[in-house]
C-alpha cells in the first residue's frame, strides 16, 4: 500500500502540502508589504523610472532601454535584448516600494554587465529546464501509472535540474537586493527610515523565491518515494 491509504496520497500531504502553504504566505507577504509601502512616497519624490534611468546611467549601462510593461509586479531585465521593463505600480510611482523593485532591476542589469556567475549559469541551463520544465510531469505520470522505472527515473532527473535552477535563481534575487539598497542608500534617493522599508518590500519578494523552491524540492522529494516504493 505504500503512502497510499484509502485512496488517499500520504506523500503529497507530508511532503508538498505544507510547502505550497509556506508559498501561498510569501506571496501574501510581499503582496501586502508592497501595497503598504507604495502608498508611503519617498521623500525624494521622484518615480521608479526616474531612480531606474539614474541607477543604470550612472553604471555605465545608458544602452540599456527602460520600458513600461502593463500588470502589478511585473517588473523584469530582459538580458537578451537589455531591455529593463517596469510595471505600472513602479513606472510612474514615487512610493518607497517602487523605488525599491526600479532599483533591484537594475542590480540584474549591473549582474549582467560584470558577469555575474549565478546569473550567467542560470542564462545557460535555461533552455535546457524550460524542455525539463515541460516534460519531466508527463514522463513521471506515465511512469507512475504503467510503472515503467525507466520513464519514472527519467521524468526525476529532468525535474531535479527544474529544482537546481530555482536554486541558482536564489542567490541571483539576493544579491540584487543587496546591490539594490546599497545603490538606494549611497546615492541618496532614500532616506535611512526609507531604506528600512525597501528592505522588507525586497525580503518579502525574496521569500518568494525561497518558497518556490523548497515547494520544488519537496516535489522532488516525494517522486523519489514514491519511485522508491514502486520498486520495492
Amino acid at each position: 500500500m505504500g503512502m497510499y491509504y484509502y485512496g488517499i496520497d500520504y506523500t503529497y500531504i507530508i511532503f508538498v502540502l505544507p510547502a505550497i502553504i509556506i508559498s501561498l504566505i510569501a506571496q501574501f507577504k510581499v503582496t501586502s508589504t508592497f501595497s503598504k509601502y507604495s502608498k508611503i512616497l519617498s521623500f525624494r519624490q521622484i518615480t521608479g523610472a526616474d531612480v531606474a534611468r539614474r541607477i543604470l546611467d550612472k553604471n555605465a549601462l545608458s544602452s540599456v532601454a527602460l520600458e513600461h510593461v502593463r500588470g502589478n509586479l511585473t517588473d523584469h531585465y530582459d538580458p537578451r535584448s537589455k531591455v529593463l521593463r517596469l510595471s505600472d505600480s513602479v513606472f510612474s510611482s514615487k512610493s518607497i516600494a517602487a523605488l525599491g523593485v526600479a532599483a533591484h532591476e537594475c542590480g540584474h542589469a549591473i549582474q549582467h554587465s560584470k558577469g555575474y556567475i549565478p546569473l550567467k549559469l542560470r542564462h545557460a541551463i535555461y533552455p535546457a529546464v524550460r524542455f525539463s520544465s515541460a516534460a519531466a510531469m508527463p514522463l513521471i505520470l506515465i511512469g507512475l501509472i504503467v510503472n515503467t522505472p525507466f520513464l519514472l527515473t527519467f521524468g526525476i532527473t529532468l525535474f531535479s535540474a527544474v529544482v537546481l535552477f530555482q536554486l541558482i535563481t536564489l542567490p541571483v534575487e539576493f544579491n540584487a537586493s543587496k546591490r539594490a539598497l546599497s545603490i538606494l542608500r549611497e546615492s541618496r534617493y532614500l532616506e535611512d527610515d526609507e531604506l528600512k522599508a525597501a528592505k522588507k518590500v525586497l525580503t518579502a519578494a525574496a521569500l518568494t523565491y525561497v518558497a518556490s523552491a523548497l515547494t520544488s524540492m519537496m516535489q522532488l522529494l516525494r517522486f523519489i518515494v514514491l519511485a522508491n516504493n514502486r520498486r520495492r
